[in-house]
């Protein structure tokens, strides 16, 4: 299980051709690993998301890059954060993460949510539908994916998926932990509750308690051991060995998407940035509300040879206490 992912999001560094990319996605990978993160995680989408930039930003296909890291790295599992359900079939997204699984030699996590980016829908002609619709297909996905990944040859004649004894041949090397993101209280958590084992919440830090007391219900509803599952929360840090040199690589980050006066201080506020001590201190906050761990990008400053590394071993011990 996750307690300290490391998560990808952007593919657009400074002076990196697409010839290049793929070598600085890698190292950040190889970063994480020797950091201590337990988890590599990349994005599913196909535009870049407006909070992070324009949709003509690079993306790449996650599960292509997920292979392709399981030879270049040898201990942290893989995984989407998360993957958005509406874009594949659930049986083939079964063999997609099971082949994962295979070639990296057990170290494979189903990373999953009902997918809410509209514009990628639209511009590739995948069905969105409601909110209702979408999380309607995540319960029938989720009926499918999990027991294939456990041996198992479901049927389901459902509204939105139909399969029939749907075999997984060859089998996963182990058990695929199965990861669900947001923090939506009536259906996300409820999903959580019944399916997953691992939470990872996208909310306020102020909402940490709440979501966690939500969780604890629904594990009731569900006659489920809420100990059982592990609980992350996503976060944006930028680590650097001095606070000023933090600031600089953020404000570099932020005023090159536009941002100035109140909306550079919000976008500040909106990310976890400092020293490692500073960092650290901010991080542990978290930890005392009731988190086992975090997943955390470094969109910042990612493309910084070392900075990585920097994050992971300064978030480790918090993880490790």
């Amino acid at each position: 299980m996750t307690r300290l992912g490391y998560q990808i999001p952007s593919f657009t560094y400074p002076g990196v051709g697409p010839d290049r990319l793929f070598n600085e996605v890698a190292r950040q990978a190889r970063e994480a690993e020797a950091g201590g993160f337990d988890t590599v995680m990349v994005m599913d989408h196909f535009y870049q998301l407006p909070m992070i930039g324009p949709p003509e930003m690079n993306m790449l296909e996650c599960y292509t890059v997920l292979a392709a890291l399981a030879r270049e790295t040898s201990t942290v599992r893989l995984s989407s954060l998360v993957t958005g359900n509406t874009y594949r079939n659930p049986a083939v997204l079964a063999k997609i993460i099971t082949t994962l699984d295979i070639v990296s030699g057990g170290r494979a996590q189903l990373g999953i949510g009902a997918g809410w980016f509209e514009l990628e829908h639209s511009a590739f002609g995948i069905e969105f539908g409601t909110f209702t619709d979408r999380f309607e297909k995540l319960d029938e996905a989720l009926q499918i994916i999990i027991p294939m990944l456990s041996g198992e040859r479901p049927s389901l004649d459902g509204k939105w998926y139909s399969v029939h004894e749907a075999m997984n041949e060859p089998p996963p090397v182990g058990r695929i932990p199965v990861m669900i993101g947001g923090g939506g209280e009536r259906k996300t958590l409820r999903f959580v509750a019944r399916y997953a084992d691992d939470s990872n919440l996208i909310c306020p830090v102020s909402d940490i308690s709440r979501k966690l007391a939500v969780l604890d219900e629904h594990c009731g509803t569900e006659k489920r051991d809420r100990a059982s599952i592990t609980v992350t929360r996503q976060q944006s840090v930028c680590i650097a060995p001095t606070h000023d040199e933090a600031v600089a690589e953020l404000d570099a980050m932020l005023m090159g998407r536009g941002l100035t006066g109140s909306d550079l201080e919000l976008g500040r506020a909106n990310v976890v940035h400092g020293s490692p001590d500073e960092v650290a201190e901010q991080m542990a906050t978290q930890i005392a509300m009731g988190l086992d761990g975090f997943t955390v990008n470094a969109v910042a400053n990612c493309h910084i040879p070392g900075r990585v590394q920097l994050l992971g071993e300064t978030l480790t011990p918090l993880i490790a206490g």
